[in-house]
């Protein structure tokens, strides 16, 4: 870890998607609230020939479209922008890349972040040129994008390319899940109540559901999405994320080490989906024409331009081989074109073991508690609470939901965007928030059981219609084991 804050940040990729949407907007969020060394720099490359003053306009553009207006002022903008430089640069261009180095050596006044905002692939050849022009050594780390490779193959050798010129320690794999607010949550509502860390155990735990949807489609990724599927593009990091959050054991300290530890526990801790078992604990799905929030959209083909048999969705049923979780589903499931956009973990609690109201008629439903993480932040738990009347023909019983919305609780607390945070950790070098090269490997292993399975059984998508939660096996995998989805 770094002794001091870093003063300069080089992000690779700086006129992509993801940077003039959300990396340059987060860091003028801590540029202007003053959460910067006053020395801080930014510098900006890609394959793009622009001077400073063009990349300049470019990220003005993109604080004018993405920060809203009342979060920007005319100076806080003019002094960040003139904080921001940029050097064309290629890595396969000898003299551009020493150009890139010599510029870095200029504005360098201290520590340095590399974000690498650019395609896995490119991620050890990079490093290795930072190495080569002796840009890498003290005082330096590097940001990875998230998912690393295709499989555990893929990322082990990314990552051995990597830590040949990093050293572990200064490696900070984003997955942005893991800045946004509510998931940061998780861990107080776990760790910081002693209402809830002695319930949080198979003993009074009947199921946990985990759902990351989208209504979006593949809006304009299809090649990519096409290489990697919702389960490497989502289910090997958001939800193996979540999944790692909701089950860990508390750990001793706040601190990048112990929170690790323990969630490579809970990954080490899954029960393998093997071949013979993918048929009954997996469904795969893919987008077929129909409607979302009332607008016709086409099918998940149509959209490519051709023929796929791509996931979409998937659904699984998961356990968890450990003291605190023996018994107990973990359903896990995302998807593209759902009906709604929702992120959220389920707990629903075992039902009393007698009810005393059974004479009366009263119906007894099960308590939850409901943890919403977008598109806005709530906690909920439902109760049963008696329904206010005489009781002449006996006492009733109604489910109540105490609703915690966060964003009324915290309505004067600006909300932050999750690289505000990740940027801030990493320039400060706390690796709580990134995840581990073992993380990685491990969740990649797991991952490619379930692929390899679909494929000795020769698993492909099942059709759905745009606008709906899936295909019809979805509904299969858990009721038939008494539960339902959450909808």
């Amino acid at each position: 870890m770094s002794a001091r804050p870093a003063s300069l940040l080089v992000i690779f990729g700086a006129t992509g998607d993801l940077a003039q949407r959300m990396l340059l907007p987060s860091m003028y969020g801590l540029y202007r609230d003053g959460l910067l060394p006053a020395d801080f720099r930014i510098l900006g490359t890609a394959r793009s020939e622009l001077d400073d003053d063009a990349f300049r306009a470019s990220v003005a553009e993109a604080l004018d479209r993405r920060v809203a207006a009342g979060d920007r002022d005319e100076a806080s903008v003019q002094r960040f922008l003139a904080a921001v430089h940029y050097q064309a640069a290629a890595i396969d261009d000898a003299a551009a890349a020493q150009a890139l180095g010599a510029r870095i050596q200029s504005l360098r006044s201290g520590d340095v972040v590399y974000h690498l905002s650019t395609a896995p692939r490119f991620y050890a050849p990079i490093c290795a040129l930072l190495g080569a022009v002796g840009l890498a050594g003290p005082g330096t780390r590097v940001m990875l994008e998230k998912p690393i490779g295709h499989d555990l193959a893929s990322a082990i050798a990314i990552n051995d390319g990597v830590t040949r010129v990093f050293d572990e320690a200064r490696v900070f794999r984003v997955d942005h899940y893991l800045g946004k607010e509510g998931v940061q949550n998780l861990l107080a509502l776990r760790f910081g109540n002693a209402l809830f860390e002695p319930l949080w155990n198979a003993r009074h735990v009947e199921q946990v559901q985990i759902t990351v949807a989208e209504t979006i489609g593949v809006e304009g990724r299809g090649d990519y999405y096409d290489h990697s599927g919702a389960s490497r593009d989502m289910l090997q990091n958001h939800l193996l994320q979540l999944l790692c959050l909701t089950a860990m054991e508390p750990p001793a300290h706040f601190d990048p080490s112990a929170v690790r530890d323990e969630k490579l526990k809970v990954l080490r801790s899954l029960r393998p989906i093997t071949a013979a078992e993918v048929a009954s604990h997996s469904v795969a799905g893919q987008y077929s024409a129909g409607a979302v929030e009332a607008i016709a959209v086409p099918g998940y083909r149509d959209e490519l331009g051709r023929g796929s048999d791509t996931e979409t969705y998937i659904a699984l049923r998961a356990h968890i081989d450990n003291w605190r979780w023996s018994g107990v589903p973990f359903y896990l499931r995302t998807g593209k074109r759902m009906p709604r956009r929702c992120t959220e973990i389920y707990l629903q609690f075992r039902a009393v073991p007698h009810s005393i109201f059974k004479g009366s008629g009263a119906r007894m439903n099960p308590n939850a508690l409901i943890i919403k993480l977008q598109p806005e932040e709530q906690i909920e738990l439902t109760l049963m609470h008696k329904v206010p009347w005489l009781d002449r023909s006996g006492l009733k019983l109604s489910q109540v939901t105490l609703d915690l919305d966060v964003h009324d609780a915290f309505a004067q607390t600006r909300r932050r965007l999750a690289y505000e945070r990740l940027y801030l950790d990493a320039i400060e070098g706390n690796g709580t928030l990134f995840v581990r090269r073992d993380e990685t490997e491990a969740a990649w292993q797991w991952i490619d059981g379930i692929l390899d399975g679909w494929r000795a059984q020769g698993v492909t998508p099942k059709a759905y219609p745009a606008g709906t939660w899936g295909p019809s096996s979805s509904v299969a995998l858990t009721e038939r084991h008494g539960h339902s989805w959450r909808e």
